[in-house]
């Protein structure tokens, strides 16, 4: 628990009750621990045990009462490590020469702090004092220590990082270097769906317009079905039927989904290259994909959703074209071995932004071959094709 330091004369009794009815009361409720040399410091030299506390209390409270020396002596050493803004400065009410209880020639407020603000107190009235010292104590608190919002957490990077490992694993085995990694999931508050209900969404959440779906899901074919498992439901599928390809999707009870596929381009013999034609229909795919699924599990279309799109292992690749009739004329290769991207937007932005949602997801990987960007009409008649079943 942090602490909080009293400056005071020692030894006087009014000033001792002040302390234990007001003042170390006061300190508690507000979630600190009373500091006071005469009650603990540890046997050191004196001097040093008031720097200590001095300097590692991020409250500070010290009572002007008596006009004592040490007093300050000890708020002057605070103002000159700029700690002034942890004083709380205290003093008996009869230290104001307009009190109508100060004694001409008694003790008062030196010159030095005169105009700063100060908390009087009396002796009749320990209660209000404790009161306000409280009131006061909290509103320095925030000042000093502005409340820190909890960081929400986003993404379970530890379930992530577990599939990963697996998936970067399975598709080494089969001889490939390159893959995509998908990974979706909801702004909190988050869903909570069972194993059934999770493999029923991703049965009928596929769009098969283009190769193997994002999310292929192979019913009919044990080895390559989905299971369950404690967190939700994964399926691992290594194909030789159309080349051969690697797939590894799951989605957790939560609704997360990560996902790693080998690329189309190596699929054909083409590990050379990256066909944009191709990245810009699978990542229409991917969100199209993600919005059905999200959809089937009743999520409602204003809920924001984070996505994130890795491609791994495109250094030393072309950027070209799977269909002739799309030619480019750069032939620069990307010096960066992977790039992603991450952006957020809700279900109902996935019909409306579609082609604005794909550019984004898109230009960051083409930017890594020699700055290449394309016409929007161009993403357009890609996304309009994928979307009306055929692909460009």
């Amino acid at each position: 628990m942090s602490q909080a330091f009293v400056i005071m004369q020692i030894g006087n009794a009014e000033l001792d009750k002040i302390y234990e009815e007001a003042i170390a009361p006061a300190i508690r409720d507000c979630g600190l621990t009373p500091k006071r040399v005469d009650k603990h410091n540890e046997g050191g030299l004196l001097k040093s045990e008031i720097i200590n506390f001095i300097q590692e209390s991020p409250i500070i409270i010290a009572d002007l009462t008596n006009e004592r020396p040490n007093c300050y002596l000890e708020i002057g050493y605070a103002m000159g490590i700029d700690k002034f803004r942890n004083l709380i400065l205290t003093v008996n009410e009869n230290h104001f020469p307009e009190s109508p209880n100060y004694v001409q020639g008694g003790p008062k407020v030196h010159f030095d702090l005169t105009g700063y603000d100060i908390l009087a107190w009396e002796s009749g009235e320990i209660s209000k004092f404790r009161t306000d010292l409280e009131r006061k104590i909290k509103r320095r608190q925030l000042i000093i220590s502005p409340t820190i919002k909890k960081t929400e957490i986003i993404w379970d990077t530890e379930w992530i990082d577990k599939h990963r490992e697996k998936a970067e694993a399975g598709i080494k085995n089969i001889g490939f270097n390159g893959y995509m990694e998908v990974r979706f999931t909801l702004k909190p508050p988050k869903t909570h769906k069972s194993q059934s209900e999770l493999k029923e969404a991703a049965r009928t959440s596929t769009i098969d317009t283009f190769g193997w779906p994002i999310g292929v899901y192979l019913g009919n074919r044990d080895e390559f079905s989905p299971r369950p498992t404690s967190e939700g439901i994964v399926t691992e599928v290594q194909s030789t039927d159309w080349g051969k390809s690697y797939d590894y999707w799951t989605i957790k009870k939560t609704g997360d989904f990560y996902l790693l596929s080998s690329f189309f381009e190596d699929q054909k013999g083409r590990s050379e290259e990256i066909f944009f034609n191709t990245r810009i229909v699978r990542i229409t795919e991917v969100l199209l994909y993600c919005a059905r699924l999200y959809t089937t599990l009743g999520i409602n279309g204003s809920q924001p959703v984070h996505l994130a799109i890795k491609h791994s292992g495109i250094k030393d690749r072309i950027l070209t074209s799977s269909n002739p009739a799309r030619h480019l004329r750069t032939r620069s290769k990307s010096i960066e071995n992977q790039v992603e991207e991450e952006i957020i937007f809700t279900l109902q932005e996935v019909e409306s932004k579609l082609v604005d949602l794909v550019k984004q997801l898109t230009n960051p990987l083409f930017m890594m071959f020699d700055f290449f960007e394309l016409a929007d009409s161009v993403y357009e008649d890609l996304v309009d094709k994928f979307v009306g079943g055929t692909c460009g």
